[in-house]
């Protein structure tokens, strides 16, 4: 779909332009997420309750030293108000090498999930 011809008067007479290509597909704008430290947060936790940013951050270093203790453990940890952080086990299974298309065992393992709480999907 082309857009309609315009004239533009110019000293009085009248020039034919160039219709302008209609545009098909939306202009994407994306923007680059910034990524907050462990030292970012500890310097923002300092100046928010007038403590020294070290003290700071050996709170919140002990605070994801703990959160690591107890899912080593399998227990559930729960954070108000952000989510729940839980170890789930992947059971063994088969795969393919994309490169030669042969069958592979690929291990058990656990990983760790996180499910967000619904204030934090709310506020987002």
């Amino acid at each position: 779909m082309k857009t309609p011809i315009k004239a533009k008067l110019v000293k009085g007479k009248a020039l034919k332009m160039k219709a302008a290509p209609a545009r098909t597909a939306a202009v994407k704008v994306t923007t680059k997420a910034t990524t907050v430290t462990i030292n970012q947060l500890a310097k923002d936790l300092a100046e928010t309750h007038a403590m020294p940013k070290k003290q700071a951050g050996i709170v919140l270093a002990d605070f994801t030293d703990m959160i690591a203790k107890h899912l080593k453990k399998g227990a559930r940890v729960r954070i108000n108000g952000i989510g729940v952080l839980q170890v789930r086990k992947r059971p063994a299974r088969m795969g393919r090498n994309p490169a030669t298309g042969e069958a592979i065992k690929i291990k058990a393992s656990k990983k760790v999930a996180f499910r967000a709480a619904k204030e934090l999907k709310e506020s987002i």
